[in-house]
């Protein structure tokens, strides 16, 4: 059985995202969407209501499931028992830093790193970017899937 990790925050979850993980389940026949834990780090959304959000968001994807961790991925990966990270990459920045830490997981455990190129719609996209036009009023609709967007309004206070 071929299965990947597809690693993130997801605070909140973009369609850029849900893009490599549709493409993920595609190519592997399970796909563990790794939603990240980081005490020190507050997220707009908890990290049950990502899990959340991601479930509804994939349930057309019977082959992934998502699940949480704490600390280094590559950990995460061996107690899994699962070989391959799926990644997007957005531009030559993106690049820069997810060589790096590929390189790193590589050396660490044999964990294998698999890039694959955003879809150009979504190629300016984040989570980070959302929030902030969210928070502000702006329309991002098409963006996020409508139950991210319901959830958006709701928790910024929007419509």
């Amino acid at each position: 059985m071929r299965r990947c990790l597809c690693p993130g925050s997801f605070d909140p979850v973009t369609n850029g995202h849900l893009d490599v993980i549709e493409r993920a389940a595609s190519l592997f026949d399970e796909v563990v969407v790794a939603v990240g834990v980081h005490p020190s780090k507050k997220g707009l959304f908890s990290v049950d209501e990502r899990i959340d959000l991601l479930e509804k968001v994939c349930a057309h994807l019977p082959a992934v499931r998502v699940e949480s961790f704490e600390g280094l991925l590559v950990d995460f990966a061996r107690r899994l028992d699962i070989p391959a990270v799926v990644k997007g990459l957005r531009a030559v920045t993106d690049f820069d830093y997810e060589l790096q830490m590929a390189q790193m997981s590589h050396r660490l455990t044999g964990l294998e790193t698999l890039f694959v190129a955003t879809n150009p719609d979504y190629s300016f996209l984040s989570s980070s970017l959302v929030k902030e036009v969210a928070s502000y009023g702006g329309d991002v609709a098409g963006l996020v899937p409508d139950v991210v967007l319901q959830r958006l309004h709701e928790r910024l206070g929007r419509r």
